[in-house]
């Protein structure tokens, strides 16, 4: 069993096919490294290839069945040992013989007849430089785990609160349950489903989806200030009680407009939130509130929540209305088409219903 010390040291795999070379050059290394030793090339590249790589190869190019050359071009080619610093220690004197040690990724190349103290200063140069470069390395990999775990802790946070404000709101309202919930996972369906359509595919990608799915429960934050007495009112509103509910588009969007001016930055999600706040009441022939837009004008992230809110509206019970059929809702969500919703949005929302159906049971208030 090796003693810590010389657990410390680094390991240098010696490569030659002559006996008294390989007595020789260990001979140099032994009391500063741990030595390793191969007479061949397929030896060298088995013992390079286990667990416990060594931190430097050196490596003679004249031998029998596997040249010098073809084991560093093997090593070089395997991942598990590229990064194993090879110094050739040949005969060959040649200017050329150097360049194509070089250019099959050597850092240096020594001739023989070998003089002891360059090699032992190019071994430990390398060796240092290795070090340094393993360093710097497992600082990366270490730091690119922390950048990540600190990434994965704000999404996490980030997702908390939207839900915690969103569920804040729907708390206020005893009729909306998983209301949130449920149009987060509609939208996302139609999303997914129009996201190679022309009219959408330049705005619905992987990226956007995500935010849309982060974005979509906060359609209704300003129910927060609406009044209880309309909110919670067991029955149909008046038309003067209406007028003040139809307000909750306004007040959500500069609640968020709020929220991001105290950021001091622009924030994707929160730009999506805006546009799903205040314009997911909008109907596709401008008859809808808060600023009566009309097709196109109508943002996407608001066309597709309208979709999804008013299905899980007409699904879901409600103080003045009983739950309707799935079926029903497929009849009236076909009459609005081109009226109310976007056509193409609706086509999708037909394609998939029975999706929206699955969501709706699995999230039932």
């Amino acid at each position: 069993m090796d003693n810590p010390q010389e657990q410390h040291k680094s390991t240098v795999l010696v490569v030659d096919d002559t006996p008294d070379n390989l007595a020789l050059v260990g001979g140099l290394l032994k009391d500063l490294y741990r030595v390793k030793v191969a007479n061949g090339g397929a030896r060298a590249l088995k013992i390079a290839q286990a667990d416990n790589p060594p931190d430097l190869i050196l490596l003679d190019i004249m031998m029998p069945e596997m040249d010098g050359y073809e084991v560093c071009r093997q090593l070089k080619a395997d991942p598990h040992t590229r990064g194993i610093p090879v110094i050739f220690l040949t005969a060959k004197s040649q200017v050329e013989d150097e360049q194509m040690g070089f250019e099959l990724g050597a850092v240096d190349y020594i001739t023989k007849p070998l003089s002891p103290p360059i090699v032992m200063a190019r071994v430990k140069t390398h060796l240092t430089l290795k070090a340094a470069a393993d360093f710097l390395r497992d600082q990366n990999d270490f730091l690119e785990k922390e950048v990540e775990k600190r990434t994965r802790e704000v999404v996490a946070v980030q997702d908390v609160t939207i839900f915690v404000m969103a569920s804040l709101a729907e708390t206020r309202d005893t009729d909306t349950g998983n209301h949130i919930r449920r149009t987060q996972h509609y939208v996302r369906l139609l999303a997914e489903h129009l996201k190679n359509h022309p009219r959408f595919s330049g705005y619905l990608d992987d990226r956007s989806i995500n935010v849309l799915f982060k974005s979509a429960p906060l359609h209704d934050i300003g129910k927060v200030g609406i009044p209880d007495s309309i909110l919670l009112k067991p029955g149909k509103l008046t038309p003067e009680e209406f007028e003040i509910m139809k307000t909750h588009t306004t007040l959500g969007h500069d609640a968020i407009a709020h929220a991001e001016k105290s950021l001091g930055m622009d924030v994707a999600f929160l730009h999506t939130a805006k546009e799903i706040a205040l314009s997911h009441q909008e109907k596709w022939d401008g008859t809808g509130y808060p600023e009566g837009l009309s097709g196109d004008d109508i943002p996407i992230a608001a066309r597709l929540m309208a979709v999804a809110d008013v299905y899980d509206a007409l699904k879901c019970r409600r103080a003045y209305k009983e739950p309707m059929a799935h079926e029903k809702i497929i009849t009236i969500m076909k009459e609005g088409r081109g009226l109310h919703f976007d056509s193409d949005i609706v086509d999708a929302f037909l394609e998939i219903n029975e999706k929206f159906e699955e969501v709706a049971g699995k999230f039932a208030d």
